[in-house]
């Protein structure tokens, strides 16, 4: 699930990135193009119905593809991401439009 909130000049939006968490993981980090698909920079904090939720301040007027990483390895997308694209591994990402 994405949520956005917009600066009021419009130059950025803070996204919160959320992840229903079925398969029960353990830890999530949030890994895409904005953090150079780094599995360390953003981590995503557990809440207490077993999600997982990180918020990160974007510029606006682009796209950005992104996946959610579950326990160091798992790479899965967000069911209600704004599209979907292509990657070079024969699968997709998720893609957020700011």
């Amino acid at each position: 699930m994405l949520k956005k909130s917009y600066s009021k000049t419009g130059g950025s939006c803070r996204v919160t990135f959320k992840y229903d968490n079925e398969e029960k993981a353990r830890s999530a980090v949030l890994a895409g193009e904005f953090n150079s698909w780094s599995l360390l920079e953003t981590p995503m904090k557990k809440l207490k119905d077993g999600s997982f939720s990180v918020s990160v301040s974007l510029p606006a007027g682009q796209s950005y593809r992104f996946r959610y990483v579950l326990d160091g390895g798992v790479w899965v997308n967000d069911a209600e991401a704004d599209g979907y694209a292509a990657n070079e591994y024969g699968e997709e990402n998720s893609v957020v439009t700011i």
